[in-house]
């Protein structure tokens, strides 16, 4: 499973998911066959509060992701988190 964070990388770097790589919402586009080339892989998309996450496993189906998941926001994380 691969996690993404949609986030800005600011707030990435305020605190994410342990092994989530960062790709903000913004900036979603053919940067996502760049950087996961497998449309196969399942995928974890979150956000702060769920709206950005919403709107960015949209933009993952659309463009051919099968195995998108959007898990809503990082303030309904109960689990640690890595803070840089």
């Amino acid at each position: 499973m691969i996690i993404v964070d949609v986030r800005t990388q600011e707030e990435y770097d305020t605190g994410h998911i342990q092994n989530a790589m960062v790709i903000p919402n913004e900036t979603i586009g053919n940067i996502l066959l760049e950087s996961l080339p497998n449309t196969d892989d399942t995928i974890l998309i979150y956000c702060r509060s769920g709206h950005r996450s919403e709107e960015a496993a949209r933009k993952f189906l659309a463009f051919g992701y099968e195995n998108v998941y959007d898990f809503g926001g990082i303030i309904d994380w109960h689990y640690e988190i890595v803070q840089e």
